[in-house]
């Protein structure tokens, strides 16, 4: 009879690290090889002169909600890659890895720590680090604000419970500049401080034990303790908000956005189960049929119901679906942010309470440890395995542009956003009619869409064809009429027919919403004095 080898727990720790580090760098090293795509990703890094820049580009950064966004240490890390790599797209995408791996061993040892539970914590982080949902955050350059952000959160989570052990004000401090940085990254993480108070109910306790002195108020004194915190979420959601809506912002009908979110609450944990058909894009949805509104409402009901009366018995039940409630809220499409109605991206947090669940409910559920031992630990690992080649699978799709919205047509159906973005990466590879094929496609869809009629007159430009051109920017500017980018192109068709008068006044108008290409471009040849 074989003699069962006894492996001692700082072992068994030691083997969870290094198995997730090399996994989850084995599912994404191939990114490694990979391009930019059409998606932002000039935005945010190969015509983003700041980043290129010393001192001015520090300063942008800091003062700047380029993008709709504050979130000045994820410019700062791109400008940090720009004099590593300069336009070697591999370089960011490694980074991207780095803080990706980063942040599971982070949430392995913040788990443990907190729980004593060795395979149920490499469970959650190796759910986080290989689920083919966080492959859009990773893999996507100008995502960097996910990876950074998220690494960032589970610093603070990690201090917090330094600071619970020994709770005195120079921990605290650290607790309180790692959440700025985090914010810095990007403001979805302003939900920090609620999850905090759901760690202190489990798996801290930190809600059922005290001092006698504050027995009998343990849930006000940690509130008061976390005050600081809710300021600064405060703070960085007023900005937020502000910039979301401010003169480039857009908004559809509230009770669209309503009826989406509620859909999207739903279909977010499905889709963590059963990852398939994901994609780049799932173009917003204006007609949702009541009876599927009025379902996602009792299932959100019933669920929380259900979590409630149980969580004195199993509070990780209560704590991963209020983790997953609650830091999803701020992408779940109330306040808008572009024509997305989901995004793999958005899960990148919320999808951490879910496996929270499924760690400690399933085998709580089960409450027979021979069963666990047998069928569960070699059903965990092989649901791991399963994720990690799904997500190898995923980051296949993202070598080039043409690829990943290809990639998003055959996915989903009258995808406009999928056909628009299509048309930019052919435009770029010199495949103009093609092009114009599929603006096509993308305003058929969606009549109303002003970026679909921009790009198309753009690509008629192109061809010489300048009237069509005229006709497609002002349909864009009609459409949304702060459309600077608009402005600036039909200004540059006014010149080239030699409509130097509304050229010249088009030119004027983008240039006072921050785009001044051909306004200089025209000013320097002694034009628009």
């Amino acid at each position: 009879m074989m003699k069962k080898i006894k492996i001692d727990q700082k072992t068994q720790k030691i083997i969870v690290y290094t198995i997730l580090l090399i996994v989850t760098l084995a599912v994404y090293w191939q990114v490694t090889q990979y391009g930019f795509v059409n998606l932002d990703d000039d935005d945010y890094v190969r015509k983003n002169r700041f980043i290129r820049m010393g001192m001015e580009g520090i300063r942008w950064a800091f003062f700047s909600s380029y993008a709709q966004f504050w979130h000045p240490l994820t410019w700062l890390s791109l400008m940090f890659d720009y004099r590593l790599y300069g336009p070697n797209a591999g370089g960011y995408h490694l980074t991207n890895i780095i803080f990706h791996i980063s942040s599971a061993l982070l949430l392995f040892w913040l788990f443990h720590r907190m729980t004593g539970s060795i395979w149920k914590s490499a469970f959650v982080a190796g759910f986080f680090a290989l689920h083919p949902l966080r492959v859009e955050s990773v893999v996507w350059i100008s995502e960097r604000k996910d990876v950074l952000s998220v690494f960032f959160w589970m610093l603070t989570l990690c201090l917090y419970v330094y600071y619970t052990e020994k709770p005195v004000m120079k921990r605290y401090i650290l607790v309180l500049c790692s959440y700025i940085l985090a914010l810095m990254s990007k403001p979805m993480v302003v939900t920090l401080p609620v999850i905090l108070i759901l760690l202190d109910y489990w798996p801290l306790r930190r809600l059922q034990t005290g001092s006698a002195s504050r027995k009998d108020n343990l849930l006000l004194w940690q509130l008061k303790e976390k005050i600081p915190l809710f300021v600064l979420s405060a703070v960085i959601s007023l900005i937020t908000i502000r910039n979301q809506y401010g003169p480039s912002g857009e908004s559809f009908p509230l009770i669209s956005r309503i009826s989406n979110a509620l859909i999207s609450f739903i279909t977010y944990p499905v889709t963590l189960l059963w990852p398939y058909e994901l994609t780049i894009s799932y173009p917003f949805r204006f007609q949702i049929p009541l009876w599927q509104v009025g379902g996602a409402i009792v299932l959100i009901l019933m669920i929380s119901a259900i979590v409630l009366v149980m969580f004195k018995r199993f509070p990780y039940l209560f704590v991963g679906w209020f983790w997953y409630v609650i830091t999803i809220l701020p992408v779940i499409g109330i306040i808008q942010n572009g024509d997305y109605g989901m995004a793999d991206r958005y899960t990148y947090l919320p999808s951490i309470g879910i496996s929270i669940m499924l760690a400690w409910g399933i085998p709580s559920v089960l409450a027979n440890q021979e069963i666990n031992k047998r069928i569960l630990f070699p059903a965990g690992i092989m649901l791991l395995v399963i994720l990690a080649f799904l997500s190898w699978k995923q980051c296949g799709y993202w070598k080039s542009s043409i690829e990943l919205f290809n990639h998003a047509l055959s996915m989903t159906k009258n995808n406009f956003l999928a056909h628009n973005d299509l048309g930019l990466a052919l435009y770029e590879k010199g495949k103009t009619e093609d092009a114009i094929r599929h603006y096509d496609q993308a305003i058929l869809i969606a009549p109303r869409y002003a970026y679909a009629y921009n790009n198309r007159g753009v690509a008629y430009a192109k061809l010489g064809q300048q009237q069509e051109a005229l006709n497609d920017f002002d349909a864009a500017i009609r459409l949304k009429p702060d459309y600077a980018m608009a402005y600036n192109n039909r200004a540059f068709a006014y010149f080239l027919q030699r409509d130097d008068k509304r050229g010249c006044d088009d030119a004027r108008k983008a240039c006072s919403m921050g785009v001044c290409v051909t306004f200089n471009k025209y000013q320097s040849k002694g034009f628009c004095r």
